[in-house]
C-alpha cells in the first residue's frame, strides 16, 4: 500500500473515499474529516492568524500575495521523515491551502526518490469527480477510482433530479434568485462549482460563474440585485464563526430592506466542511442547498405536500432569525 500525504482537506476526503485512509501518513492543518485523520502528523501551517476578523485576514493575505510570498508553510523536514510515496496538493487557489509551488519548494533539496505529486485544480463540479479518478489512478486503483467517481455522479444526479421534479410540481414556476456569499468583509460571491449546485437545487444563481474563480462583490450590486435568498458560506468558516463575523454585513446600508432579509430567507451554511471543499461532500452540499430552497419556499407560503426532511439543519445550515439581525 502506498504511503500518502495530503496537503488539503478535500484531497484527504477523496483518499478516504477511495479506501486508503489507513495509508495516510500526514495531513494539512485543516484536514479534519473523517475524524480518524486528527491523529496524523500535521505538515502545513498558515502564515496568518486565522482567528482574526475577516477584514484583517483579507488584508494579511493580500499583503503576502503582493510580496510574492506564500500564505502557507510546508514542513519539509517532517514531510521527508514521513517518506510518502504520493503527495496530493492543489494549484486551484493560492489562499485556500498549500499549493503546488509550496510543495515544490519543500521538495527542492531532496535527494533520492521523490514522491509522486498529484496536484488538483478543480474549477467545475465535473472536475471534482475527475479528480477522484486521477487520485485513484495515482494510488494504483484506476478502476476503483472510476467506480467511486461514478457513484458520486449518480448520487448528486439523483438529488438534482428529485429537486428539479419537486420544483416543476410547485405552484410557482419561477426559480428563486440566490446570492451565495463566500466572504463577508470584503464581500465576495461564490464561483467555481457553487453556481452549478444552485442550479441543481432549482435556484437561479445571481453572482459568480460556473468554472471561474469567486468574484469580489460590491455591496451596491447585492443591494440592487435584491435576491430572494441569501446564503452565507465563507471559506473556512463554520456556522458559529459566521455568526461572529456577520456585523459588517448587517451594518451595510439597506441590509434590512433586502427582500431576503424581510422574508427571513437569509441562511448560514458550514462552508468549511461543505461548499468550499471540492470533494465527495459536495453531494451533501447539494442536499443542504435543496433543503434551504425548500425551507425558503415553505416560508413564502408555498404548498407542496411533504416538503422532505431537513437532515442537515442545525449542523450544515441554519436560518438567520430576526433577532440575529438586531444583535
Amino acid at each position: 500500500m502506498p504511503r500518502i500525504a495530503s496537503l488539503l482537506p478535500s484531497a484527504t476526503e477523496i483518499v478516504c473515499a477511495l479506501g486508503f485512509g489507513s495509508s495516510l501518513v500526514g495531513r494539512s492543518h485543516e484536514c479534519d474529516f473523517p475524524a480518524s485523520v486528527a491523529a496524523l502528523p500535521v505538515l502545513t501551517a498558515p502564515k496568518l492568524d486565522a482567528a482574526r476578523p475577516s477584514r484583517e485576514i483579507d488584508d494579511r493575505v493580500r499583503a503576502l500575495v503582493s510580496e510574492g510570498l506564500s500564505v502557507y508553510r510546508v514542513d519539509a523536514d517532517r514531510l521527508r521523515a514521513l517518506a510518502p510515496d504520493v503527495v496530493v496538493t492543489q494549484d486551484q487557489c493560492e489562499v485556500c491551502a498549500a499549493s503546488l509551488q509550496d510543495l515544490e519548494a519543500a521538495l527542492a533539496d531532496w535527494t533520492g526518490t521523490k514522491p509522486r505529486v498529484v496536484s488538483l485544480n478543480p474549477m467545475r463540479l465535473g472536475d471534482v469527480w475527475d479528480d477522484v479518478e486521477r487520485v485513484g489512478e495515482a494510488l494504483g486503483v484506476p478502476a476503483h477510482g472510476r467506480d467511486v467517481a461514478h457513484g458520486l455522479r449518480e448520487r448528486i444526479g439523483a438529488i438534482a433530479d428529485e429537486t428539479q421534479s419537486r420544483a416543476s410540481a410547485s405552484e410557482s414556476a419561477t426559480r428563486p434568485s440566490v446570492a451565495c456569499i463566500e466572504w463577508i468583509d470584503p464581500l465576495m460571491a461564490a464561483g467555481n462549482w457553487v453556481p452549478e449546485l444552485v442550479g441543481m437545487a432549482a435556484g437561479r444563481n445571481v453572482f459568480g460563474e460556473a468554472g471561474r474563480h469567486s468574484p469580489w462583490l460590491e455591496w451596491e450590486a447585492l443591494r440592487d440585485a435584491d435576491p430572494d435568498i441569501v446564503v452565507v458560506m465563507p471559506c473556512g468558516f463554520d456556522i458559529p464563526r459566521i455568526r461572529a463575523e456577520l456585523a459588517p454585513l448587517l451594518a451595510q446600508p439597506g441590509w434590512a430592506a433586502l427582500r431576503a432579509v424581510r422574508a427571513e430567507r437569509v441562511f448560514l451554511v458550514d462552508g468549511h466542511q461543505y461548499f468550499n471543499r471540492p470533494g465527495p461532500r459536495l453531494v451533501e452540499s447539494l442536499e443542504i442547498l435543496a433543503e434551504i430552497l425548500r425551507a425558503a419556499d415553505d416560508s413564502a407560503g408555498a404548498s407542496g405536500g411533504d416538503r422532505g426532511a431537513s437532515r442537515h439543519q442545525g449542523m450544515g445550515w441554519e436560518r438567520l432569525e430576526p433577532f440575529d439581525h438586531e444583535g
